[in-house]
């Protein structure tokens, strides 16, 4: 009986060798993709066009899941009001911002959550003369962010909370696409 599983076991991994080959022409066999399925429901669960806004003016729970599903479209007019509400209640002294916007403006601005893009021109989210024109990797935008959160209509105001304090990424940025730093 013994010898009947030996055997059995010899034949099996005789068969394996027998059908399976190894060679180095594996260049020569070309990939599988699969097909891509585009088919079922997709539902939209978050919106972070500009980092931390979501974060800092929409509370967790019902109105944040609400807010990353709205349609950007709808942003504005269905949340500045909590937008406004919030920002005053971080900074109630707020009268405008550096770029001259009062309270409502800016909650505005903010509340519908997209990311412009300049075409032509400067793309930054703030260099002191362009602002929101999209964003380049190296921008500070959680400083920008900050300063107009906090920095009154000069940007001077609030000097100890117009900063993050971390001024550059870690890494260089690449020169050739997709433009990120590596990984540590």
């Amino acid at each position: 009986m013994k010898t009947n599983k030996f055997k059995i076991i010899a034949l099996s991994f005789v068969g394996i060798a027998m059908f399976t080959s190894c060679n180095n022409d594996d260049e020569s066999v070309a990939p599988v993709t699969p097909e891509t399925d585009f088919s079922g429901t997709y539902v939209q669960k978050d919106q972070m066009a500009r980092p931390a806004i979501n974060t800092v003016f929409i509370a967790s729970g019902a109105p944040k899941d609400a807010f990353n599903a709205a349609i950007p479209s709808t942003m504005g007019a269905n949340y500045q009001s909590i937008f406004q509400s919030r920002l005053l209640a971080l900074n109630s002294g707020y009268t405008t911002n550096a770029l001259g916007q009062t309270a409502a403006q800016f909650t505005g601005l903010l509340a519908t959550d997209v990311l412009g893009v300049k075409k032509t021109g400067t793309t930054t989210f703030f260099d002191g003369t362009n602002v929101l024109t999209g964003r380049a990797l190296a921008d500070d935008v959680i400083d920008t962010e900050l300063l107009l959160i906090f920095g009154g209509p000069s940007g001077t105001s609030n000097a100890a909370l117009t900063s993050d304090h971390v001024n550059a990424n870690d890494k260089t940025f690449s020169a050739s696409f997709p433009y990120l730093a590596s990984a540590w």
